[in-house]
């Protein structure tokens, strides 16, 4: 019997085989959590977590996992052997080399990872579906009674479009581009996943090629995801805001902020996996919103907060500073690489198509979030800490009437 967690989402993940790239990481470790919670068979891919990445391993989710494959995007036939193994009915693709800053240092590792892995990630499952449609369902260890097209949601950033620095809000069709170089791998490699689409995955299984059963739907059902500025609890990498404030906390030390009047759409980690989540079980089984087909879900979508949430990076610290003690520092360098002062998400689309909305006002994103930090501090399991997050989440969500949430 399913538990009431497994039913979220439709019950699309409980018992199906999952693939999330970059696993390891902050964003990685809070989906994969809710993936198992949900009941579904996890499968791992990433690169062994840098020395402040702690969140995978203090929430012990290594030995929950199928396979914990240590690897690099670079590494197609690596990543082709675990998707032709693991037969994956949903991929997340999350490994990147996310920071801003740190790609003026790295450009070309940043556009080798953030482009060519994706391209690698969607070249493996462009491999796996022509063996599929070619080759003797036995050798390929396939059932063709039980195997379902596969729904791959590759997630980039909100920093993917062309910044031209105005208020008006991003929406899905504006162009992509970038000027520091992690938005512009970010831009190039949603450029990736439409041509792929396009050229690949758009055509469904030929029944007189094929040993897998007739459809109407392609094999590969693709789909990308843009998140505005992402914050919760066990985030630890360099050069973001939060971290930043929680290590000079304990500390003792002022917090630093670099670029107090830059304006970003924050929100909690929960909110754009909820985005990811729903967006895959839709692209699965789109009659689970009444449509025919998944067609409309086959494209980018946006998953921001509200306006509201659209905060200073001064505001941001101040609030937080409501629930830690501390302090701040205006650390603004007039040298400093560029970062874009002003950006914003429409997520209209996620609304209408999907029935997807922000659930944590601002402030109930930041209480949630200082209070992991704190209480993680005291000496309470992150586990724990995340659960109980999650459980909150839905709980809201539910309360909202929010079609993921039952």
């Amino acid at each position: 019997m399913k538990t009431a967690i497994q039913t979220q989402f439709g019950g699309a993940y409980s018992g199906r085989r999952v693939l999330v790239t970059g696993h390891t990481g902050f964003k990685g470790s809070w989906l994969t959590r809710w993936l198992l919670d949900l009941g579904a068979i996890v499968a791992g891919y990433a690169r062994d977590p840098l020395p402040h990445e702690t969140l995978f391993g203090a929430i012990g989710l290594g030995p929950l996992l199928e396979r914990d494959v240590r690897g690099d995007l670079a590494d197609l036939n690596a990543l082709s052997t675990l998707i032709e193994e693991f037969q994956p009915e949903f991929v997340f693709h999350l490994a990147a080399q996310p920071l801003v800053r740190l790609s003026y240092d790295i450009p070309v590792e940043t556009f080798a990872t953030n482009v060519m892995g994706t391209v690698n990630v969607l070249e493996a499952l462009r491999r796996f579906v022509r063996k599929s449609e070619t080759s003797d369902p036995l050798k390929l260890k396939l059932d063709p009674s039980t195997h379902r097209p596969c729904a791959a949601v590759m997630i980039t950033t909100d920093k993917c479009y062309e910044n031209r620095e105005w208020l008006q809000s991003y929406r899905e069709e504006d162009a992509m581009g970038g000027y520091d170089p992690y938005s512009a791998s970010k831009g190039c490699a949603e450029l990736a996943v439409a041509s792929y689409r396009r050229a690949f995955f758009e055509k469904p299984l030929a029944a007189s090629t094929s040993n897998l059963p007739a459809s109407t739907e392609p094999p590969v059902r693709l789909a990308s995801a843009r998140a505005g500025n992402v914050i919760g609890g066990g985030d630890w990498a360099a050069d973001r805001i939060v971290p930043d404030c929680f290590r000079a906390i304990r500390a003792g030390a002022p917090i630093p902020v670099r670029n107090k009047i830059a304006t970003r759409p924050w929100q909690h980690v929960l909110e754009p996996i909820s985005g990811y989540l729903w967006l895959g079980a839709v692209l699965a089984q789109p009659d689970r919103l009444d449509y025919r087909d998944s067609q409309p879900f086959r494209s980018g979508f946006n998953f921001g907060p509200n306006l509201t949430s659209n905060r200073t990076v001064a505001q941001l610290v101040e609030e937080l500073l409501k629930h830690a003690p501390g302090e701040w520092s205006d650390q603004s360098d007039p040298h400093a690489p560029h970062e874009a002062s002003k950006l914003n998400l429409a997520v209209d689309k996620a609304f209408h198509l999907l029935a997807w909305q922000p659930v944590w006002d601002f402030e109930t994103t930041i209480a949630r979030t200082a209070a992991w930090y704190v209480r993680e501090a005291a000496g309470e399991p992150a586990a724990n800490l995340c659960d109980e997050d999650i459980a909150t989440y839905i709980a809201a969500a539910k309360a909202r009437s929010l079609p993921w949430a039952g």
